[in-house]
């Protein structure tokens, strides 16, 4: 296929602006399918997840495709809501181009001005839809002064609308200066003229398009300011630059469910978004060298791919989706996964239609396919000719934001945990599974609540694993404040060879985050030199179980400094008892105290949440750093002990009728308040009372 004939575009919002009924419409317009999917009825193309069908939003990015005059484009449908980002943003590294959907009643939302930056971090062109235009409320100046204002980026209009809310009924076309007038939800309208009461309004907004146009050529803008009029050809070359090098952001309108100015927006995605080699070159490094190596995104230069997102398709099995780079791929190929230095072979090489794939008989620079069955490969990945190696950046990993603690319900659940989980990372990258050596607890990190338990749903459906998520034990520390000095002595005699080992330490606190230091003092021999090591495993022993609430201890100097031995009954054992002895009593002596967790806080909410959020934020002990503005919405950033923020977002959601959002890491550890501490220590003899018990 020729490259120039090849769009990949996303479709990309806040959650809840339409993206999956605009993608719906234009497959539909364009003949790919037969009907309008819809996501409220649970037919559409994209969201087809069960998970997706039960909570009505995008999950994961899905894709299809569609021919418009002639142009191949390939249609990735992203998630808008905060929890699913990660995937959105792996996707936007490969596509060529992005419709950024506003909806035309709440305008620009915290999500469209995140999509939008990550677009422009890409470097991927944006087309902007202002859809919902049928709805009570739709206000299109509004949604274009708000892209402007808060986008920070020129919103120049390619068309304006006909009609207000339910008596919204077409378009008017700036360059063709024509009313598009649509015939009921069929798509099909009639060109006339453009009504008399939006005449002057559509002149000048021409007049802005033109200027627009112009400022993206030297030549045009001179030829403009000299007040010669531009041809049509070169108002579209001027746009198509400007659209491209993201001067400005082009404004559309529409309504998807009622199929009203769709086409003009599948017109401009042909025309002024890029075909894949715009890029010109692709950068990676030599897998042998690791020298840079640049391959030009061209059929003719050897094949070189990225796989970006594997799925677990429930008929062909694990599926790697990826985009061709450079050269062709073929059936009879067994490119080389230069990341895991492994050959792949190839099976049938699949384009993806939403839930189903059609198999296809090769793959041309800039196309977007699947594969089914690699042996090796995984997200992130890059394959290539073995013959001429290179090797992709792997894209960079977002860290999870929330966990919790998952319980399986039964032995076989516990059995098949931890496999089952293992494919769904390689789904998603994003989520995260450990064992804590702490707690013991089976963790489960994400990107939300949302997030983990959409996780939790698709491993009991696909894999038949049942877990229950809970809020984990917190990992507390404790460390000491003062100094001491204690002996450890370890005597026994009851028939045949003793045991005896005999030690004095003295302890004392290290700076925070140093963890610990063993110090040996011994002189003249009063330990011999076999066992001062057995002294310190005795203290590190002791250590991991601290001793006032069972947690591990950091942060401390031990240095052993006398101490006396029995030349035939002292032994590793009896001094490694020694030393567990003597770090006990000498750390219950120096002003043992509890650490607690503090998490480093971004609370992204309306203005007018501010006030509240702060209020609830200081009720969890919570210390503002500061509040900065983020076009209609404010971050709040903060430091919050992370046992009062294990299950915030619902109550972020709570407060902010579901339009917060927040991004949360472990900071550092601080000693616990007294009141906390006291509450921390009784329930931890009372775990480990009952756990004695059993």
């Amino acid at each position: 296929m020729d490259i120039q004939q090849i769009r990949n575009v996303g479709i990309i919002a806040h959650g809840g602006a339409g993206k999956t009924t605009l993608a719906e419409a234009l497959l539909f317009n364009a003949k790919a399918v037969d009907r309008m999917g819809k996501v409220d009825d649970g037919s559409s193309n994209f969201d087809y997840d069960p998970e997706e069908i039960r909570r009505k939003i995008t999950i994961s990015t899905s894709f299809h495709h569609y021919t418009w005059n002639k142009v191949e484009v390939t249609l990735a449908d992203t998630p808008g809501y905060i929890n699913f980002e990660a995937d959105t943003r792996a996707c936007l590294r490969l596509l060529d181009g992005a419709v950024l959907a506003v909806n035309a009643v709440s305008g620009v939302e915290v999500q469209t001005e995140k999509m939008w930056n990550l677009a422009r971090a890409a470097d991927v062109p944006v087309i902007a839809f202002i859809s919902k235009m049928d709805r009570e409320r739709a206000d299109f100046a509004k949604a274009v002064e708000e892209i402007a204002d808060i986008l920070k980026v020129p919103a120049v209009p390619v068309n304006l609308p006909i009609g207000r809310e339910a008596q919204f009924t077409g378009v008017v076309d700036l360059f063709r200066m024509k009313a598009m007038v649509y015939k009921g939800e069929t798509g099909e309208f009639a060109l006339q003229d453009i009504p008399p009461g939006l005449a002057a309004e559509a002149g000048k907004a021409r007049e802005k398009l033109i200027e627009s146009c112009a400022e993206s050529d030297d030549a045009l803008i001179e030829k403009f300011l000299e007040g010669t009029e531009l041809t049509d050809d070169e108002i579209r070359t001027g746009f198509r630059a400007g659209v491209r090098a993201m001067r400005f952001l082009p404004v559309l309108c529409g309504s998807a469910i009622r199929n009203i100015g769709i086409q003009p927006l599948m017109d401009l995605v042909n025309f002024a978004l890029p075909d894949p080699s715009y890029r010109g070159e692709v950068k990676g490094t030599n897998p042998k060298t690791k020298a840079e190596e640049k391959r030009a995104i061209s059929d003719k230069a050897p094949f070189s791919a990225q796989v970006f997102k594997t799925l677990a398709d429930p008929y062909a099995g694990k599926l790697s989706i990826f985009k061709v780079y450079s050269g062709t791929l073929t059936p009879d190929m067994s490119p080389l996964n230069s990341t895991k230095d492994a050959a792949e072979r190839i099976g049938q090489i699949l384009r993806m239609e939403g839930k189903k794939q059609k198999a296809v008989g090769s793959a041309s620079a800039g196309e977007i396919v699947a594969v089914a069955k690699f042996k090796e490969t995984s997200t992130g990945d890059t394959l290539c000719d073995p013959k001429a190696p290179i090797r992709f950046p792997l894209p960079e990993a977002m860290d999870p934001v929330i966990s919790f603690a998952v319980r399986p319900k039964t032995r076989n659940d516990e059995d098949k945990l931890g496999v089952s989980l293992a494919r769904m990372i390689e789904e998603d990258p994003t989520l995260r599974f450990r064992k804590d050596a702490q707690t013991n607890e089976f963790i489960l990190a994400g990107m939300g609540e949302t997030h983990l338990e959409v996780a939790v749903e698709k491993l009991k459906r696909q894999y038949g694993v049942e877990v229950e998520l809970r809020t984990p034990k917190i990992a507390y520390f404790e460390t000491i404040k003062g100094k001491s000095e204690a002996q450890g002595k370890h005597k026994k005699q009851s028939g045949g060879r003793g045991q005896y080992g005999d030690c004095w330490i003295k302890i004392e606190p290290l700076p925070r985050g140093n963890g610990f230091e063993y110090v040996d003092a011994i002189v003249g021999g009063s330990i011999p030199r076999q066992y001062i090591p057995a002294v310190e495993k005795g203290v590190v022993d002791r250590m991991s179980k601290g001793v006032i609430a069972g947690y591990p201890m950091i942060d401390v100097r031990v240095t052993v400094f006398d101490g006396t031995f029995h030349t035939v009954d002292s032994s590793e054992m009896a001094f490694k008892i020694a030393g567990s002895l003597a770090f006990k009593k000498a750390a219950a002596a120096a002003k043992p105290v509890l650490l607690e967790p503090i998490a480093e806080m971004e609370v992204i909410v309306p203005e007018e949440n501010v006030g509240d959020i702060i209020g609830d934020l200081n009720g969890r002990r919570g210390r503002v750093m500061g509040v900065d503005a983020l076009g209609k919405s404010q971050i709040v950033r903060c430091q919050v002990p992370l046992a009062e923020v294990l299950r915030y977002s619902s109550d972020l959601r709570s407060i902010t009728s579901g339009r917060g959002q927040f991004t949360m890491k472990l900071d550092h550890y601080e000693e616990a308040p007294a009141v906390i501490a006291e509450k921390v220590i009784a329930e931890s003899k009372k775990e480990i009372g009952e756990e004695e018990e059993e």
